[in-house]
Protein backbone atom coordinates (compact mmCIF):
# COMPACT_ATOMS: atom_id res chain seq x y z
CA UNK A 1 0.00 0.00 0.00
CA UNK A 2 2.69 2.48 0.88
CA UNK A 3 4.08 1.48 -2.47
CA UNK A 4 1.02 2.47 -4.28
CA UNK A 5 0.41 5.77 -2.18
CA UNK A 6 4.23 7.24 -3.42
CA UNK A 7 3.51 5.81 -6.62
CA UNK A 8 0.46 7.70 -6.83
CA UNK A 9 2.06 10.93 -5.29
CA UNK A 10 4.79 10.93 -7.44
CA UNK A 11 2.66 10.87 -10.73
CA UNK A 12 0.76 14.01 -9.76
CA UNK A 13 4.09 16.20 -9.95
CA UNK A 14 3.97 17.96 -12.99
CA UNK A 15 6.57 16.92 -15.71
CA UNK A 16 8.57 20.00 -15.39
CA UNK A 17 12.44 20.25 -15.40
CA UNK A 18 13.83 17.60 -12.32
CA UNK A 19 10.47 15.79 -12.50
CA UNK A 20 11.20 11.86 -12.53
CA UNK A 21 8.85 8.76 -13.00
CA UNK A 22 7.40 7.18 -9.81
CA UNK A 23 9.48 3.64 -10.92
CA UNK A 24 13.14 2.84 -9.63
CA UNK A 25 14.14 0.90 -13.51
CA UNK A 26 14.82 -2.12 -13.83
CA UNK A 27 17.52 -4.41 -15.91
CA UNK A 28 17.06 -6.67 -18.24
CA UNK A 29 19.93 -9.85 -17.22
CA UNK A 30 20.00 -11.05 -20.76
CA UNK A 31 21.53 -7.77 -21.93
CA UNK A 32 25.67 -7.85 -20.53
CA UNK A 33 27.79 -5.30 -22.06
CA UNK A 34 29.51 -8.76 -23.33
CA UNK A 35 26.30 -9.43 -25.55
CA UNK A 36 25.23 -6.26 -27.01
CA UNK A 37 26.10 -7.04 -30.85
CA UNK A 38 23.66 -10.33 -30.25
CA UNK A 39 21.01 -8.24 -27.82
CA UNK A 40 20.29 -4.73 -28.43
CA UNK A 41 22.67 -3.99 -31.13
CA UNK A 42 20.91 -6.63 -33.39
CA UNK A 43 17.86 -4.91 -35.48
CA UNK A 44 14.92 -5.79 -34.81
CA UNK A 45 15.41 -7.52 -30.83
CA UNK A 46 12.97 -5.53 -29.10
CA UNK A 47 10.42 -6.88 -30.82
CA UNK A 48 11.54 -10.17 -29.60
CA UNK A 49 11.21 -9.03 -25.87
CA UNK A 50 8.77 -6.54 -26.27
CA UNK A 51 5.52 -7.63 -23.70
CA UNK A 52 2.41 -7.55 -25.35
CA UNK A 53 -0.03 -4.69 -25.12
CA UNK A 54 -2.41 -6.62 -23.05
CA UNK A 55 0.06 -6.63 -20.39
CA UNK A 56 0.87 -3.10 -20.63
CA UNK A 57 -2.57 -1.70 -21.10
CA UNK A 58 -3.37 -3.46 -17.87
CA UNK A 59 -0.83 -2.42 -16.03
CA UNK A 60 -1.45 1.13 -17.24
CA UNK A 61 -5.05 1.00 -15.99
CA UNK A 62 -4.13 -0.04 -12.87
CA UNK A 63 -1.43 2.25 -12.41
CA UNK A 64 -4.00 5.22 -13.96
CA UNK A 65 -6.85 4.04 -11.72
CA UNK A 66 -4.58 4.32 -8.43
CA UNK A 67 -3.49 7.68 -9.64
CA UNK A 68 -6.95 9.04 -10.41
CA UNK A 69 -6.00 10.29 -14.25
CA UNK A 70 -9.37 10.06 -15.83
CA UNK A 71 -7.66 11.24 -19.15
CA UNK A 72 -7.57 8.67 -22.25
CA UNK A 73 -5.31 6.04 -21.65
CA UNK A 74 -4.44 6.86 -25.54
CA UNK A 75 -3.25 10.12 -23.87
CA UNK A 76 -0.40 8.23 -22.07
CA UNK A 77 2.39 5.74 -22.75
CA UNK A 78 3.23 2.78 -20.43
CA UNK A 79 6.92 3.31 -20.98
CA UNK A 80 9.69 1.60 -19.67
CA UNK A 81 12.40 4.06 -17.74
CA UNK A 82 15.20 1.69 -19.23
CA UNK A 83 14.21 1.43 -22.71
CA UNK A 84 14.39 -1.90 -24.13
CA UNK A 85 17.06 -0.68 -26.67
CA UNK A 86 19.61 -0.42 -23.37
CA UNK A 87 18.49 -3.32 -21.88
CA UNK A 88 15.87 -2.48 -19.84
CA UNK A 89 13.72 -4.48 -17.89
CA UNK A 90 10.44 -5.70 -20.26
CA UNK A 91 7.63 -6.64 -18.20
CA UNK A 92 8.85 -5.47 -14.35
CA UNK A 93 6.68 -2.89 -12.96
CA UNK A 94 9.50 -1.22 -11.03
CA UNK A 95 10.53 -0.16 -15.37
CA UNK A 96 6.81 0.26 -16.65
CA UNK A 97 5.23 3.94 -16.10
CA UNK A 98 2.04 5.72 -17.49
CA UNK A 99 4.53 8.62 -19.28
CA UNK A 100 2.17 12.03 -21.01
CA UNK A 101 2.57 11.61 -24.78
CA UNK A 102 2.55 15.63 -24.62
CA UNK A 103 4.39 18.07 -22.73
CA UNK A 104 8.20 19.50 -22.34
CA UNK A 105 9.43 16.14 -21.18
CA UNK A 106 6.80 13.84 -22.77
CA UNK A 107 6.92 10.36 -24.03
CA UNK A 108 7.83 11.48 -27.55
CA UNK A 109 11.37 13.58 -26.30
CA UNK A 110 12.86 10.25 -24.60
CA UNK A 111 11.81 8.31 -27.19
CA UNK A 112 14.85 10.66 -28.72
CA UNK A 113 17.01 9.62 -26.08
CA UNK A 114 16.44 5.85 -26.02
CA UNK A 115 17.68 6.20 -29.75
CA UNK A 116 20.49 8.41 -29.14
CA UNK A 117 21.62 6.04 -26.24
CA UNK A 118 21.44 2.74 -27.92
CA UNK A 119 23.68 3.97 -30.63
CA UNK A 120 26.19 5.00 -28.42
CA UNK A 121 26.16 2.09 -26.53
CA UNK A 122 26.64 0.05 -29.65
CA UNK A 123 28.79 2.43 -31.28
CA UNK A 124 31.29 1.65 -28.26
CA UNK A 125 31.35 5.59 -27.03
CA UNK A 126 29.28 5.11 -23.81
CA UNK A 127 29.22 1.36 -21.48
CA UNK A 128 25.95 -0.04 -21.53
CA UNK A 129 25.65 0.56 -17.16
CA UNK A 130 26.99 4.57 -17.90
CA UNK A 131 23.45 4.72 -20.04
CA UNK A 132 21.49 2.64 -17.77
CA UNK A 133 22.49 4.30 -14.81
CA UNK A 134 22.13 7.65 -16.55
CA UNK A 135 18.94 7.34 -17.29
CA UNK A 136 17.47 5.41 -14.47
CA UNK A 137 18.92 8.07 -11.98
CA UNK A 138 17.93 11.09 -14.16
CA UNK A 139 16.23 10.79 -17.62
CA UNK A 140 16.07 14.51 -18.01
CA UNK A 141 19.56 15.21 -17.40
CA UNK A 142 20.39 12.26 -19.80
CA UNK A 143 18.96 13.64 -22.57
CA UNK A 144 20.44 16.96 -22.13
CA UNK A 145 24.15 15.43 -22.07
CA UNK A 146 23.39 13.25 -24.80
CA UNK A 147 20.55 15.10 -26.61
CA UNK A 148 21.05 19.05 -25.84
CA UNK A 149 18.42 21.10 -24.60
CA UNK A 150 15.56 21.29 -26.00
CA UNK A 151 14.10 24.26 -27.76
Amino acid sequence: MIALLAFAAALSVPQGPGWMPPVPGALNPAVTQGDVSTTICRHGWTKTIRPPASYTNRLKAQQMEAEGITASPRALEEDHLVSLEIGGSPTSPENLWPEWWVGQWGAHRKDVLETRLKRLVCSGKVPLATAQREIEQNWIAAYRKYVGVPR
